[in-house]
């Protein structure tokens, strides 16, 4: 008979390198304690082994750290969620999103349905599949990507790409009628996911316009299309809510998490995924052997140990509701910025805002990149006591989830002063409309 943490074990998590449907019947072999040369499973069983400087989760291998986190990421994830696949970062979750979708359309019988559709501007990491994810030129220049099979569809920035006159509502109706183009012009059946950030974090702190993913939603829904939500800038908190999906509403069918799932105490990354989805990969262990995908360091017991505690703390600490409380100040001295000559757009949630700067606020005209302006006004910030981030002329603001009413406040009065230096600065230079 399997115990009560064998049985927790099965009903959250992924194991990487195991036969999922095997895992099933006989359980995971959990490792407790260890001394000298010998480990303790949670029977009291005594294994000889060389050393244990930390335990994996392959082969069915387990631990409490890893079962805990998974059960508090599936109590508060914001859409049904059936198991956890653990990573290192971002990046790795990312990568396991394809691979996964990819593995599961071979296994109902798809293989031609592997298209995986992302934005210009959006961010999805790094490595050569999740780079090729990310629709930003600088992660594809010279590295020969993005790789076949990955498209792009527009970045949905109301300010900076909408028709004169075009309302927020109208404008998502153009996106999802795009992507609804795009779908068709591949092929529906060569389709098989979409990914998006809830809010684009590298692309710009760029909030999505109204009815944009409710529209995207349907789109998805009409063709058997997965959706990838990437939560790793916008997860536990940031926005107001647990997640962005729920901020937003998307219809999401795994989520990728990171950074603050361990307040990046320590690396540690999670994919989340609903039964649909975990469902295929438990029969494909029956017909392969074996779930053949995994890192090391997938589960590390520090990580999970550690993000069990910051999960612990969130809870505790009303970390939620406390940037519920503390946005409406964020949000109304962010939007005030827009009355400075630079800044042509300035909008956020929660506590995540972008500012964009112009040269021209009536034609929302652009300087040229080369000049730097975005990055000067974050120099300046620097020199006003402030850290802040430039992506190109946009600006992001990022603070703690803890910063206080008077804290903000503070926090934008820097960035005034630093506005006002990078002003003169662009006078100096001849840099603005005549």
């Amino acid at each position: 008979m399997l115990s009560n943490l064998a049985v927790r074990d099965i009903e959250t998590l992924v194991h990487p390198y195991t036969n999922l449907a095997t895992h099933r019947e006989t359980g995971p072999l959990v490792l407790e304690s260890g001394k000298g040369v010998y480990v303790y499973d949670s029977a009291g069983k005594e294994y000889l082994v060389k050393k244990l400087p930390f335990q994996h989760i392959f082969g069915g291998r387990s631990h409490d750290p890893a079962i805990e986190l998974a059960e508090k990421l599936k109590e508060i994830a914001p859409v049904p969620i059936s198991k956890v696949f653990y990573g290192a970062s971002g990046s790795d979750a990312n990568d396991t999103q394809i691979k996964i979708v990819w593995y599961m359309n071979n296994a109902l019988g798809r293989p031609q349905k592997k298209k995986i559709i992302s934005r210009l501007k959006g961010y999805h990491g790094v490595t050569v599949a999740s780079a090729s994810l990310t629709g930003l030129p600088n992660n594809h220049i010279d590295f020969d990507l993005p790789l076949p099979g990955i498209l792009h569809t527009s970045c949905p920035h109301h300010y900076r790409f909408a028709e004169p006159g075009e309302s927020e509502q109208d404008f998502s109706s153009r996106m999802a009628a795009e992507l609804e183009e795009m779908i068709l012009r591949e092929g529906p059946d060569t389709v098989a996911a979409f990914i998006a950030e809830p809010v684009m974090g590298a692309g710009g702190a760029i909030t999505p316009p109204a009815g944009y993913f409710e529209k995207i939603n349907a789109v998805l829904a009409k063709y058997d299309i997965l959706f990838i939500a990437d939560e790793v800038i916008t997860g536990f908190g940031r926005t107001g809510n647990m997640f962005g999906t729920t901020t937003y509403g998307l219809a999401a069918d795994t989520l990728s998490c990171a950074k603050q799932i361990t307040s990046a105490y320590f690396p540690l990354s999670a994919v989340m995924m609903n039964e649909r989805v975990y469902e295929v990969l438990v029969d494909q262990s029956r017909k392969i052997g074996t779930f053949g995908h995994g890192n090391t360091y997938a589960g590390h017991p520090v990580g999970c140990a550690v993000a069990v505690k910051t999960l612990e703390i969130y809870q505790r600490d009303k970390i939620v509701e406390h940037v519920r409380s503390v946005s409406p100040t964020f949000l109304r001295r962010l939007t005030k910025l827009e009355e400075h000559p630079l800044v042509g757009e300035a909008r956020g949630v929660g506590l995540i805002g972008g500012v964009e700067l112009v040269r021209d606020k009536a034609t929302k005209a652009s300087f040229e990149i080369k000049k730097g302006v975005g990055p000067k006004s974050v120099f300046f910030a620097q020199q006003e006591g402030l850290i802040l981030r430039a992506m190109g002329d946009r600006v992001a603001f990022c603070p703690p989830l803890i910063m206080k009413e008077a804290e903000i406040e503070e926090m934008f009065d820097r960035y005034g002063r630093a506005l006002d230096k990078t002003l003169a600065w662009a006078k100096a230079e001849g840099l603005l409309a005549a």
